[in-house]
């Protein structure tokens, strides 16, 4: 089937094909409930070569930005408890770590986590990572912008495909916290 974005043309159901996502992914999907069937979770194939947002955009078209969403692992701090947490964004922001981030986390600083934590604790790959899979304690912060987004653009678990899901099934991940201003414009 076409997919809903973008100009891939072989787009599978993501239950059908559980074997190319990570476990941890392949089990969220397996298990997935909500308002939006997992069947709309679509896996489409892509070049792990070109799995970066602005290589990927280069590659396959500057309309896929606004509807591209990157997740990225934090790492909130507050006295001797570390709280780590996704944060969704639209590829064409950043996350507010400093404002919206250590609010939301209770933190009094936040940092990007360390490569090894983000990859090792969700079990994905790097530059893969996606908030469909992730560890059911973390909060899942999503920017407003990504949810009325009617296809988001994002990680497999692996640098090799992407997910194309309704932006509204995010807010219905666990541990999903929607946040207006999650993103700010890039600089």
């Amino acid at each position: 089937m076409r997919a809903p974005l973008g100009d891939f043309d072989d787009a599978r159901p993501a239950p059908d094909c559980l074997d190319l996502l990570t476990a941890p992914v392949a089990a969220a999907v397996r298990a997935w409930r909500g308002t939006v069937p997992a069947e709309q979770l679509l896996y489409v194939d892509t070049d792990p070569a070109v799995a970066d947002t602005a290589v990927f955009v280069e590659h396959h078209g500057p309309g896929l930005l606004d509807a591209s969403a990157n997740c990225v692992i934090v790492a909130g701090r507050r006295g001797e408890t570390t709280t780590l947490a996704a944060c969704v964004v639209r590829s064409a922001t950043r996350v507010d770590v400093n404002g919206a981030v250590r609010r939301e986390l209770g933190a009094r600083k936040v940092r990007f986590a360390p490569i090894e934590t983000a990859t090792g604790d969700t079990g994905m790959e790097y530059g893969g990572i996606t908030p469909i899979g992730l560890p059911g304690a973390w909060p899942v912060l999503v920017d407003a912008a990504v949810v009325d987004t009617e296809w988001v653009l994002i990680g497999s678990g692996r640098r090799r495909g992407k997910l194309i899901v309704p932006g509204k099934a995010l807010a219905e991940l666990p541990g999903a916290v929607v946040l207006e201003g999650l993103g700010l414009a890039a600089a």
